[in-house]
């Protein structure tokens, strides 16, 4: 099937024959205009009857559903912050380290000594060491600290490499790290290395979707996190003897963030989001609050987790 070009005049008209209504005609032209009629019907299905009958439930507006699609662009904006604080200290912590044992130079601490000899992890660590060398190669030439650093004094140290480095690599420089160092690097977060290794790739995920402004409140990552004791104290509904929310949703994200993040920065994100929430459900009528954050996988009584 063929895709054909729609105006705006027609998109509306189809989002009305679907039951949607269009409150303010110039408003929606003019969002659809802007934001781009694909990316705002990507919110579409928190308010339709069923995944089967794509129909509106009886009284969604266009207001409503641009009013999800900005919570979620201010939201996401939130997160994204917040995995900038994380990704720039894990950087920091993990070149310190590095750089104290096995030294500054690249070819001291890229030798494949350095890393994990577990057989299974052999292909991935040469695979990283050589991405993080062409990095170098690549940016010997472009970036200002790595040039500043080859000019006069022909080497690119770890820690003004990291700055190049995209947080999915150093997410996977940590995994491939001796146990002895990822403890290190883990303690200074206050975490297991369990957690760290599980905690990473999602939260690598998740950065890379809100810097590319994909759709966040209802995404699900492949991979979960372990049950934490967040679970736990807010007695989190299980099914199957699985916790239904916080294990690969955005309420797993808030948990990952109460581990990474200090307190005040913690308590501040949190309070950010729930001020958004507020204003969501301020400005939805035909779709109740509950299903809303059952769709984002967060619990009722999500901001307890701030006194805990």
């Amino acid at each position: 099937m063929i895709k054909e070009f729609k105006t705006i005049e027609q998109q509306i008209d189809i989002l009305r024959k679907k039951g949607l209504i269009i409150d303010d005609e110039n408003m929606a032209y003019n969002v659809l205009l802007k934001e781009n009629y694909f990316f705002i019907n990507g919110y579409r299905l928190l308010f339709m009857n069923s995944p089967s009958d794509r129909t509106f439930v009886v009284g969604s507006t266009f207001s409503e559903l641009y009013a999800l699609f900005l919570f979620d662009r201010y939201s996401r904006n939130i997160f994204f912050k917040n995995l900038l604080i994380i990704e720039n200290r894990l950087k920091s912590v993990i070149s310190y380290q590095l750089s104290k044992k096995y030294g500054y130079r690249e070819k001291d601490y890229l030798n494949l000594r350095n890393f994990t000899n577990n057989p299974e992890k052999k292909r991935m660590v040469k695979d990283v060491v050589d991405k993080m060398k062409r990095q170098i190669r690549i940016n010997a030439s472009r970036h200002n600290a790595t040039m500043h650093y080859l000019k006069n004094y022909g080497y690119i140290p770890l820690w003004v490499l990291v700055k190049v480095l995209s947080f999915g690599m150093v997410c996977e420089l940590f995994l491939i790290l001796k146990d002895e160092d990822k403890t290190e690097i883990s303690s200074i977060f206050g975490v297991s290395n369990k957690y760290m290794d599980d905690f990473l790739p999602i939260l690598s995920n998740y950065r890379n979707l809100c810097a590319h402004e994909d759709i966040v409140f209802n995404y699900k990552t492949e991979r979960v996190i372990p049950d934490t004791e967040y679970h736990k104290r807010l007695n989190i509904f299980r099914m199957d003897d699985e916790y239904i929310y916080g294990k690969n949703d955005l309420f797993a994200v808030i948990i990952m963030f109460k581990y990474l993040l200090e307190e005040d920065e913690f308590r501040l994100m949190l309070k950010e989001f729930n001020y958004e929430f507020e204003k969501l459900d301020a400005k939805i009528d035909s779709i109740s609050v509950e299903k809303i954050l059952d769709t984002m996988g967060i619990p009722k009584n999500y901001m307890e987790i701030l006194d805990m």
